[in-house]
């Protein structure tokens, strides 16, 4: 397909086409998967010319392969990006980002609610190299202009977030963090490039767990880092080649090109049932409050509006009975699954506090807005009837 004209084209139609090789001899329609660790050179000199980087071409899958290569070009076209890694999971892109950009002496600031895996890489990984990690409440952006300082080098956040679904202002925060020369970090997984482009709205990269949505059938890990060219040069061969060795593999960068072919059809679904459960769990009598972006009753309704192409497909809610409700609403689910993880065809139901969340120490969890009582739903694609009856009854039974 000429490039041309695909900035015009719609989102399906550039998740099915962007960054397809059509040169392949056979004419394949699919795409090859280049199962190899290493690539061969037609001379010696070949060879040093590459090392030298006076030569593209491939080298070795930690550092590139056609695979992966068609992958990145396509979601770099989905996400607005000059630039994209992909990685071995969500977590091996985030940690790939900082170890490219932090070293010892500085500090960055992080919100304060956090995916729990990304809490304790803070907590019990950066701090211990002489790191200093802020936690701000970042749903008001003032509050990081009180707190940064030249040594800040990373602002970063989730939004929205896992598992209470704070909203960040993305573009709040971006303006704020550039004046002090830090670079802004958004953790974009709930959305993915159809629902909401952090870049476009002034974050400097943005990473996804492509285990969720992107490859959306709970079948591979995989995590996705977009930022400039510039950026990227340094992450691809620091944070990746040296520092975590976090490589994906070619068979789950060809799962997730196929699963991007469906992304918007599958993200419309998601969204379309997660929007009747809200509206279920708000009117039950047995639910304290429920966290959805497209709830009018949300705090944060308006700022969701603005930022998101629609509310996405994850609802919290508050059990009025805590955690003791919580756990008897998991364990009375028939056909929801009671699994960590999101954005798989099946609905997944988790307690936060005492599983993604529980690398947090219960003080935290209350001081962050954790409750014990609290339930995270990933809205799947099945019949939203059918969903919707097992809630129901689920709920009946706590």
């Amino acid at each position: 397909m000429s490039s041309t004209n695909q900035k015009n084209l719609g989102f399906s139609t550039r998740a099915i086409h962007a960054g397809h090789d059509t040169r392949d001899p056979h004419g394949s329609l699919t795409s090859p998967i280049y199962m190899t660790s290493t690539f061969e050179f037609q001379t010696a000199e070949q060879g040093g010319a590459r090392f030298a980087g006076e030569e593209g071409g491939y080298i070795y899958t930690r550092l590139g392969n056609p695979t992966l290569t068609e992958l990145e070009s396509k979601l770099a076209d989905l996400e607005g990006a000059e630039a994209c890694l992909t990685v071995a999971s969500g977590m091996g892109a985030i940690t790939s980002v900082f170890w490219s950009f932090v070293a010892p002496g500085d500090e960055i600031l992080v919100d304060e609610t956090l995916y729990g895996c990304t809490f304790a890489f803070f907590r019990h990984g950066l701090e211990k190299f002489g790191i200093t990690v802020r936690h701000v409440d970042m749903r008001t952006p003032e509050n990081i202009a009180k707190v940064i300082s030249d040594k800040t080098k990373i602002v970063y956040f989730e939004t929205p977030a896992n598992p209470n679904m704070r909203i960040v202002d993305i573009q709040a925060i971006s303006d704020i963090a550039h004046t002090a020369g830090a670079k802004v970090v958004v953790d974009s997984t709930y959305c993915t490039p159809y629902l909401q482009n952090p870049l476009s709205m002034g974050a400097d990269i943005v990473v996804h767990s492509a285990t969720k949505y992107l490859g959306g059938h709970g079948d591979l890990m995989a995590g996705v880092i977009l930022s400039s060219a510039e950026d990227m040069e340094l992450i691809r061969y620091v944070g990746l080649k040296d520092m975590t060795g976090a490589v994906l593999s070619p068979m789950n960068a060809f799962l997730i090109t196929r699963g991007l072919k469906t992304l918007e059809l599958r993200m419309d679904r998601h969204c379309d049932n997660a929007e009747k459960i809200a509206d279920l769990l708000e009117a039950h009598d047995k639910v304290a409050k429920v966290f959805f972006p497209g709830l009018p009753s949300f705090d944060q309704y308006e700022l969701a509006k603005r930022q998101m192409r629609r509310s996405g497909g994850m609802i919290a809610f508050e059990m009025t009975g805590g955690h003791d409700a919580g756990l008897k609403f998991l364990n009375a689910l028939d056909m929801c699954k009671i699994a960590v993880s999101l954005g798989d065809a099946e609905t997944l139901v988790e307690h936060p506090a005492s599983m993604t969340h529980s690398t947090y120490e219960p003080e935290e969890r209350a001081r962050f807005g954790i409750t014990e009582g609290l339930v995270r739903i990933s809205a799947g694609l099945e019949n939203a009837d059918d969903i919707l009856a097992d809630i129901e009854q689920a709920l009946a039974q706590v």
